[in-house]
C-alpha cells in the first residue's frame, strides 16, 4: 500500500510537467527509449514500449493516476517508488527497450 502512496506523489509532482509536450522521435527515425531520458509519456504512446514496461513492472501502466505521471522520466519515478524501480530493475527495462524493432 505504500508504494501506492509514493507513486500518487510522484503522478502529483509531475502535473507541472505535463504543460510541456513531449519528446518524440522524428518521423522516420528509429525508435530509441531509455528509463533516464525518455518521459513515460512517449513510452506510454508506443504499444510495444509499453508492453515492455507492463511486463516488468506489472499494473503500471493501467494505474488510474499514471497520465499525470507522463511528463517524467521513470529514472525521476524512482526516488518515489524505489521497491518498484531500482537500479536493477531500470536496467532490465533499459534492456527490453533495447530489444524493441527500431
Amino acid at each position: 500500500m505504500r508504494h501506492i502512496f509514493f507513486f500518487a506523489m510522484a503522478c502529483a509532482l509531475a502535473v507541472p510537467a505535463l504543460a510541456q509536450p513531449a519528446a518524440a522521435p522524428a518521423s522516420g527515425a528509429s525508435a530509441s527509449y531509455t528509463t533516464a531520458d525518455t518521459e513515460l509519456g512517449v513510452i506510454l504512446d508506443d504499444p510495444a514500449a509499453k508492453a515492455a514496461l507492463e511486463k516488468a513492472v506489472p499494473g503500471m501502466t493501467t494505474n488510474d493516476q499514471i497520465d499525470m505521471a507522463r511528463g517524467m522520466t521513470l529514472k525521476a519515478m524512482q526516488q518515489y517508488v524505489p521497491d518498484q524501480l531500482s537500479d536493477a530493475k531500470l536496467a532490465e527495462i533499459d534492456a527490453a527497450f533495447g530489444n524493441l524493432k527500431k
